[in-house]
């Protein structure tokens, strides 16, 4: 694969295909599945039919169940800009099916009230942050090529993991034990050309915002209290939330493919999958 490099020709980059890492949570139906903002948990049931129950357990001939989910709240998804816009824009189309040049770094949050940046509304009290700070100081100082993608793992930084479960399988949505991005962090991701973004957190904006969703619009260039597609300057941008991104991955290079069923919808599970890479 031919990549344009960084302030030099294009190099050539050998991609591991052979050894994928899966980014996605497995969702088992139990009271241990992540869920988000208040979220029922995700249903599995046999279709029961006038003759038919789907349940070899109790005598039918073949399993056959009912899926209920919402994708934005239950499990590892990926969203498009039409997640904020009256318009439609299927994330299904837009994800590219090929390989992506991308980067994996680990980024600790930090206390709000201890930082300089912010986000809309305000951060609150108790309110941890990633940060631009934290993204510039773990970026390589140099790079063979020029990242579409980032994977943005959530760092211990002394705090709580961020897709952690509850006692009833409730991922947690408080601003105390939820870090999400600055506005300075999202900014940032824009100006260094991150097209699609991959995060272990369960929304990349506050819990509970005021319906601000200050850091996806910046993401997705959509001005402030716009609903309008055709007002987003990046309308090909996609954002996948509750990845699972495993502690053993070394920070670095990697090409990640976003893999996703052709459901129609401005978000819908998904399972991210990293390759190793190496520059030759």
């Amino acid at each position: 694969m031919k990549l344009a490099a960084a302030g030099g020709p294009a190099s050539s980059l050998r991609i591991d295909l052979a050894s994928p890492v899966s980014l996605a949570r497995t969702m088992r139906f139990d009271a241990d599945d992540p869920r988000h903002f208040d979220a029922p948990a995700p249903r599995r049931r046999p279709l029961v039919l006038p003759g038919f129950e789907g349940q070899v357990s109790r005598g039918a001939s073949c399993n056959c169940a009912v899926i209920e989910l919402t994708p934005h709240c239950n499990g590892t998804h990926t969203e498009s800009v039409a997640h904020l816009v009256v318009e439609p824009r299927d994330v299904c189309e837009l994800v590219p099916l090929a390989p992506l040049p991308a980067l994996l770094l680990t980024l600790d949050p930090v206390p709000a009230a201890s930082s300089d940046e912010s986000s809309d509304p305000a951060p609150q009290p108790g309110d941890w942050l990633l940060t631009r700070a934290a993204l510039c100081a773990a970026w390589p100082a140099t790079l063979s090529f020029t990242p579409r993608a980032l994977v943005l793992r959530t760092g211990a930084g002394g705090h709580r993991d961020p897709a952690q479960t509850g006692p009833t399988g409730t991922a947690p949505t408080t601003a105390q034990t939820t870090p999400y991005l600055s506005r300075q962090l999202a900014t940032e991701l824009v100006a260094r050309g991150i097209e699609h973004l991959v995060v272990d957190l369960p929304s990349i904006d506050r819990g509970h915002d005021r319906g601000r969703l200050c850091g996806h619009r910046l993401f997705f260039g959509l001005p402030p209290g716009s609903t309008r597609l055709a007002e987003a300057g990046r309308p090909d941008c996609t954002i996948t939330e509750l990845a699972a991104i495993p502690a053993s991955l070394p920070d670095g290079p990697y090409a990640l493919q976003l893999t996703l069923p052709q459901i129609s919808g401005d978000a819908i599970p998904s399972r991210p999958l990293l390759y190793r890479v190496e520059t030759v």
